[in-house]
């Protein structure tokens, strides 16, 4: 997983890369040309779903994302780690209904309607195909977590006996 860190992480820094770039000449062709782009606007609304939902999937795997964690902070033992087993296995299947499942119905009906964007004329299924990818992200991330609970719970078996 090491290296799919490493290139998820270059890749959100790449993709933001094109995104200033794309802005800045939006900014530079309205106001020193006279003469907006068409398609630097609808370039970085694309790139910042990638760069959301990429990122998303990112900080899920370096667990960075935001939490409550009142309850869990209060448990210890294998009471926290049945939590986190339970909190891990949530995340999969509403990632697994949403992300994956429905990105794919999405892309699926666009793909077959033919939908294409207004000023660059790419199929729209390009775009939403970032759905499912992230949310294969988030559950292999999430199952790897699941791994490393576990383990945690089998050192604190044998600790004990």
């Amino acid at each position: 997983m090491k290296k799919v860190d490493s290139f998820l992480g270059y890749f959100l820094a790449f993709l933001m890369a094109v995104m200033l770039l794309s802005v800045c000449w939006q900014v530079f062709s309205r106001y020193i040309l006279s003469s907006p782009s068409s398609f630097t606007d609808e370039l970085a609304r694309y790139l910042l779903i990638w760069i959301g939902l990429l990122g998303g999937a990112y900080a899920a795997g370096q667990s960075m994302h935001l939490s409550i964690d009142l309850l869990p902070s209060k448990l210890v033992g294998k009471a926290k780690q049945r939590l986190q087993l339970v909190i891990h296995a949530l995340v999969i299947v509403f990632v697994l209904a949403t992300l994956v499942f429905g990105g794919l119905r999405l892309v699926y009906i666009t793909y077959s309607l033919g939908q294409t964007s207004a000023a660059m004329q790419i199929p729209l299924a390009w775009v939403y195909i970032i759905l499912p990818i992230s949310g294969i992200l988030i559950i292999a991330y999430k199952i790897r977590d699941i791994g490393i609970t576990l383990n945690a719970s089998n050192n604190i078996k044998t600790e004990e006996v």
